[in-house]
């Protein structure tokens, strides 16, 4: 009895051996020549998450709060609309991220994927994020607390101007000019501006 299951044990471990041997050789030829994983920041491609990826923050999205709450609370809000496969969006994502750490108790941050927009309906309200969308990306709206427009601007610009422009929306006084913002023009690496 003994000779048996030493022999099934031995038959047992040869098999399982072999088909090691052969996963390995398979996964060995299908990725023998396959290509690294490159996210460009200079690029229209899909590379994920642009908030994550070159913003450093995915935390902007999905984004906590629609605009209706927003403004049902009497909160000011700066909707962004973007999509993850735009190198102008990609090199915006900074400054978003900037404005979230500066702004993000006091004004909601709203990033808009436009591609889950229904750009066929045409009955938006104020209170739906749509109704602002002028079909450009980046585009960027502040909206008072009271549903007044106080920006809107479509493109790449600095922090600085959006920081103006939120002290306006907000009534605070102008950044001492002590202040010094990160300059937001200039790339720290490729993946995280």
């Amino acid at each position: 009895m003994k000779n048996w299951l030493k022999r099934s044990f031995n038959v047992i471990f040869l098999v399982a051996i072999a088909n090691c041997i052969s996963l390995s050789i398979l996964l060995g030829t299908v990725f023998v020549d396959a290509q690294p994983v490159q996210a460009r920041l200079t690029d229209d491609t899909y590379d994920g998450n642009i908030f994550a990826l070159y913003g450093g923050n995915g935390s902007i999205v999905p984004p906590r709060i629609s605009l209706a709450q927003s403004l049902e609370l009497g909160r000011a809000a700066m909707l962004v609309f973007y999509v993850d496969d735009s190198a102008d969006c990609k090199r915006f994502s900074p400054i978003l991220n900037l404005a979230q750490g500066f702004y993000g108790k006091t004004i909601s941050l709203i990033a808009v994927p436009v591609d889950s927009l229904d750009l066929q309906t045409n009955n938006y309200t104020p209170a739906d994020e749509a109704y602002y969308y002028k079909g450009t990306v980046p585009q960027t709206v502040l909206i008072s607390g009271e549903g007044k427009v106080g920006f809107d601007r479509e493109g790449i610009f600095g922090f600085e101007e959006l920081d103006s422009a939120i002290r306006d929306l907000l009534h605070l006084p102008d950044a001492p000019p002590e202040l010094k913002f990160r300059k937001t023009d200039k790339v720290i690496n490729e993946l995280n501006p």
